[in-house]
């Protein structure tokens, strides 16, 4: 049975307002999310953590690029990561926009979903995850959030990315292949230049724009980051 949720709350950016959410249960434990908006429906999947279906207080936000989809780069990172953080007490969210490649819709996306997750979900951490032009949105959208904790852009673009400098005092991590041929890795470097500490920059040699040549490094140091950051307190 689908789970709802009620209520009209607005965004962070007063600009988008939450009718409720619907949770339908899919195979693998994850859940088929729509969240409603009085701006039209986001759909995504939702991966609960804890034996009782609940985030555990704790939750991984990921975004695509400007054609939206929930896979993420690197074969399909953001579907495999959110399945693994699971077992650890951290639940996913893998979000595709209403408007993909339209910044400012794409960022209230977000934002809606993070006040949805804060208010009626209970999460006190977050974390985003976004590739290519996914990368300006969890930029912005991580200096907006206070429940956000740390913020990952992979071969992020720079166009958009305007409260990089406020990204501060959450961690902010770049992550760009030096033989990206959609966006060149000076992008990632320029963000790092505008951004404060704490940060970090890691530039995979000989991968491209979708970072498939670094997949398995990839893998590993997400999963290092989001569980440094993010896992359950006592664990």
């Amino acid at each position: 049975m689908a789970k709802n949720g009620d209520g009209r709350r607005r965004s962070r950016d007063n600009s988008i307002s939450l009718l409720g959410v619907q949770r339908a249960p899919r195979d693998g434990g994850v859940e088929a999310l729509t969240v409603q908006t009085d701006r039209g429906d986001i759909h995504g999947c939702y991966h609960p953590a804890g034996p009782d279906g609940t985030p555990g207080g704790a939750v991984v936000l990921w975004v695509g690029g400007a054609g939206g989809g929930t896979e993420g780069p690197a074969g399909g990172i953001y579907r495999t990561l959110a399945a693994q953080l699971a077992g650890e007490g951290i639940g996913s969210v893998r979000l595709d926009y209403r408007y993909p490649n339209v910044l400012l819709e794409c960022l209230a996306d977000v934002l809606v979903t993070l006040a949805w997750l804060e208010d009626a979900e209970g999460v006190r951490r977050a974390a985003l995850v976004g590739h290519s032009f996914g990368g300006a949105v969890v930029i912005d959208a991580g200096a907006l959030s206070p429940i956000v904790k740390t913020v990952v852009a992979l071969s992020s673009q720079t166009y958009g990315a305007d409260l990089v400098g406020d990204v501060s005092p959450r961690t902010l991590l770049l992550v760009h292949g030096a033989a990206d041929q959609v966006l060149p890795a000076s992008c990632s470097r320029r963000l790092y230049e505008a951004a404060a500490e704490p940060r970090e920059l890691v530039i995979y040699p000989g991968a491209g724009h979708g970072l498939d040549e670094c997949a398995a490094e990839l893998h590993n140091l997400l999963y290092t980051h989001l569980r440094e950051h993010l896992a359950p307190q006592g664990r």
